[in-house]
């Protein structure tokens, strides 16, 4: 009994104290700075342990040294390259084990999109797992997608947890995010700004003091853990003058084009594929294509880590960093088009490097003279295709910066990387992340918050009193029965109670309608009616085409369930709108 006094007082404690934190960080701006502090450090941390894994993974397989990694070893061996197809065999297996096929896993960009924050840990885990696994049997995949699903899920458990409301769950599973990937670069400045163009899809006032600090508290945690960011350094270059700026404009819109070109073919490899393999199959048939491109350089495998130092630094051939930016490109489309989870973030700067390498030397041998400084063009490259596939233009730039110092540099991959942004979403609409959920029957385009609009459908708006009148009935047995100002408007039905059409009384009163006219023949809107599961979205452009004042709700064999106005539901998306506004600037 005295166990069961003490256990009782102390859940009693446990609860209060709950509540207390509950009410402190949803009232207080302070509170909530900490929690994302709390938040990033978590995320900082789950993003060094991953890459211990995949590093680990790595090595055992492959035979590497410690100081080695494995876009950077030596040429493999035919046994080693076996390990390729064998990790597609056990992808398939732990995805079967997990049961990860009979369902949608959720990204961070979806949640916020669409589920307003809300992440499943389970989800996540396989999703970590998978990515791991990818690229610790060598998949020309990065862990970033691994790191910033974490980060999410991390906040998501915690705002949950917490109550708190929509805008500030989006804001924390946005600062988890960033946290991880500014972990994983050493660089808080971008991990910030991928919470904000990646994951939240805002810059908002009231998000940016929890994003930095999470970015910075995720950043020092990696740093004092030992961890080994993604740093990539270079010589500065000389200053850039305006005439640079234009050149590299047109090194944006290559990158554009060759960024669109990689999503397009992962796209249509892995419609191909599915289509024509069972997906058991499909990650070790992958696996097996893999091999002889990494025969001609273990570049193409893994994120490209090594692989990018290697070439921005020494003094490669021209012809060798072409046929690398075409191998790395095929490898990351059969990695991802075959079933191999993983993301394009850091493979994407890897290929960036390579053609601005190739750019420089293609400018060079146009005019006769050097035009460009290789190492700048580099740096240039870089950010313009990583922006064309991640679509985060400022997030590459903080990159640049904090890897050269460079201010004048910066200005030039800023401008690069506007152009290759402007291109790809004039042309193409879709970032790497938001195409993959295109591809799934998704209509987002960013982490903007539309889950609202699906969440507010037409059975949850509608109203359920609807009067109705059969078919046949006459004008005069209408007009004794639904005298003018009893109702603005009747449904007609058939015998067997499905919709025909709406009448108005007004109409039915009219002086030249005879007393024996069949009242169906004077009603109206008989084309268009709604389904409850449709979103406001969906119901206002419903009305629209209907031009009507009024539209009913029908079940699937055309009985009425409720009826809407347009005008109460412009009323509502108005509403929901502008709350949805003060979510977004923190006004609470």
């Amino acid at each position: 009994m005295q166990v069961s006094a003490h256990v009782q007082r102390y859940g009693r404690k446990g609860f209060a104290w709950g509540r207390w934190l509950r009410q402190r960080v949803r009232s207080s701006e302070f509170f909530f700075i900490l929690l994302a502090i709390v938040v990033g450090m978590g995320a900082g941390l789950l993003t060094i342990l991953q890459g211990i894994v995949a590093w680990l993974l790595q090595h055992m397989l492959f035979g590497l040294t410690d100081d080695t990694r494995l876009s950077g070893a030596p040429p493999l061996t035919w046994f080693q390259l076996a390990i390729l197809p064998l990790g597609g065999l056990i992808l398939a297996f732990f995805t079967w084990g997990v049961q990860a096929r009979k369902r949608t896993l959720v990204d961070a960009v979806e949640a916020n999109a669409l589920h307003g924050g809300r992440m499943s840990v389970w989800d996540s885990l396989v999703v970590a797992g998978q990515t791991i696994l990818s690229n610790g049997f060598g998949a020309s995949v990065g862990l970033e997608a691994a790191y910033a699903q974490m980060g999410g899920v991390v906040a998501s458990r915690a705002g949950r947890w917490l109550e708190m409301r929509r805008g500030d769950m989006r804001t924390l599973v946005g600062a988890g995010a960033g946290a991880a990937i500014a972990a994983a670069f050493g660089s808080p400045l971008a991990g910030a700004f991928y919470a904000f163009e990646v994951v939240i899809g805002a810059y908002t006032p009231a998000a940016i003091a929890p994003v930095a600090a999470a970015s910075l508290a995720g950043a020092q945690v990696a740093q004092r853990l030992g961890g080994v960011p993604y740093v990539v350094t270079v010589n500065p270059g000389p200053a850039i003058h305006t005439a640079g700026y234009l050149i590299y404009a047109g090194l944006g819109l290559a990158c554009a084009l060759i960024g669109i070109l990689i999503m397009q073919g992962v796209a249509v490899v892995e419609e191909r594929s599915r289509a024509w393999l069972p997906h058991w199959s499909r990650p070790a048939i992958g696996g097996l294509l893999l091999v002889p491109i990494a025969f001609l350089s273990p570049q193409v495998l893994s994120a490209g880590h090594s692989a990018l130092h290697i070439d921005i630094i020494a003094t490669v051939p021209i012809a060798f960093l072409a046929l690398i930016l075409a191998a790395k490109c095929l490898a990351s489309i059969v990695s991802l088009g075959f079933g191999f989870r993983g993301g394009l973030f850091f493979a994407s700067l890897f290929l960036g490097t390579l053609a601005g390498h190739l750019y420089a030397a293609a400018a060079e041998w146009m005019v006769g003279h050097p035009v460009l400084d290789s190492g700048n063009a580099a740096m240039v490259g870089m950010a313009a295709l990583a922006t064309a596939v991640v679509g985060a233009p400022i997030t590459m730039a903080m990159l640049v910066l904090g890897a050269t110092g460079n201010f004048s540099l910066t200005g030039a991959v800023l401008a690069a990387s506007l152009v290759s942004s402007t291109i790809v979403r004039e042309t193409f609409g879709y970032s790497f992340s938001t195409w993959r959920l295109h591809l799934r029957g998704q209509t987002i385009k960013s982490a903007r918050d539309v889950g609202w609009v699906r969440t507010l459908t037409a059975g949850r708006m509608m109203r359920g009193e609807v009067k109705k009148v059969e078919q046949g009935v006459a004008a005069s047995e209408f007009r004794r029965r639904f005298p003018l100002g009893s109702s603005s408007r009747v449904a007609v039905v058939d015998g067997e109670d499905r919709y025909i059409g709406i009448v108005t009384p007004a109409a039915v009163f009219d002086e030249g309608v005879a007393p024996d006219t069949p009242v169906e023949t004077l009603a109206r809107v008989r084309e268009y009616w709604l389904a409850p599961q449709m979103h406001i979205g969906e119901v206002m452009t419903r009305f629209d085409q209907a031009e009507s004042d009024e539209l009913v709700i029908l079940d699937p064999d055309r009985r009425i369930l409720g009826i809407l106005t347009e005008s109460f539901v412009r009323r509502r998306y108005a509403d929901e709108l502008e709350k949805a506004q003060r979510d977004l600037f923190g006004e609470r």
